[in-house]
């Protein structure tokens, strides 16, 4: 085992960096396992101080089926993969083609174009949310899916990614298609497209995960509990009164992250290669 592990570390610096790096893993998952074995006690022994990672015999599975009998769990579920995921196709398509104007269209001002779509992401949510609800009283959609997917319709980071990415396409492969009568559309979709793809999937599971554990946006702008979304659901189940149990609740919480962590665990693969070549060329 020791001459394993000698062999796997040819230097001091790489056993040290493993062993870091295992324990920042186990800092991360201890809060998650934490909430797994709350999520399968009793509601005396939630908050028992010191934490117990292994709860105590008989295992109340009971708690997850609270969850469905307590609220439209399913119904909530749908409601966030539709805003979620309709909200991430359409905010790829427009940040694909701000990119490919912005590297691949030569205009005066790009750059500042750059540095005003960048700026947006320093505008916290808290500061828009006020001319958003005025916008979707006014024109009808408050208290709808729509007030959640249209905000977030934008996403500044994907602009950015993608324009990243784009920048190590060499120009050749634009000129190439000119030569051959392409327009502009045909090299975005057919030449431009195929070769983002690992970018576009970090900007969609980064964009999918940021609307999906939205809390703020559905708490003004949804009021019915047919358009609630999976966070906002959830924190009925604390109840009125902040009486509900936390065991329940943490059960619902274990449930609501099943698909994000499918999601990035397929994914991770893109997300490492899009990252990394988006930060090849400025």
């Amino acid at each position: 085992m020791i001459i394993n592990i000698r062999n796997k570390f040819s230097s001091p610096k790489q056993l040290i960096t493993f062993a870091v790096a295992v324990l920042v893993g186990v800092l991360v998952l201890l809060p998650l396992m934490w909430m797994f074995a709350t999520s399968l006690r009793v509601p005396q022994e939630s908050l028992r101080l010191p934490p117990s990672l292994i709860p105590k015999l008989p295992l109340l599975w009971s708690n997850y089926g609270k969850v469905f009998t307590t609220l439209p769990f399913f119904k909530f579920f749908i409601n966030s993969f539709t805003v979620a995921f309709v909200a991430m196709c359409i905010q790829l398509f427009f940040s694909a083609m701000a990119a490919f104007a912005l590297v691949r269209i030569p205009f005066k001002g790009a750059q500042m174009v750059l540095l005003l779509i960048l700026a947006g992401m320093m505008v916290p949510a808290q500061v828009t949310i006020i001319p958003l609800f005025i916008m979707m009283s006014k024109i009808g959609l408050y208290d709808s899916l729509y007030a959640l997917i249209l905000p977030n319709m934008v996403f500044p980071l994907a602009v950015f990614l993608l324009r990243q990415f784009m920048a190590t396409i060499p120009l050749s492969y634009d000129e190439a298609a000119y030569m051959d009568g392409a327009g502009r559309f045909t090299i975005f979709f057919q030449i431009i497209l195929p070769m983002v793809r690992s970018s576009l999937a970090v900007a969609g599971i980064m964009h999918f995960l940021l609307v999906w554990n939205d809390f703020f946006r559905p708490l003004i702008f949804i009021t019915s509990q047919r358009y609630m979304t999976l966070p906002l659901g959830l924190y009925t189940l604390n109840g009125f009164m902040g009486n509900g149990s936390t065991s329940v609740i943490l059960a619902g919480v274990v449930l609501s992250i099943i698909p994000p962590a499918l999601l990035y665990a397929f994914g991770q693969k893109y997300i490492i290669e899009g990252t990394a070549a988006g930060g090849i060329k400025g």
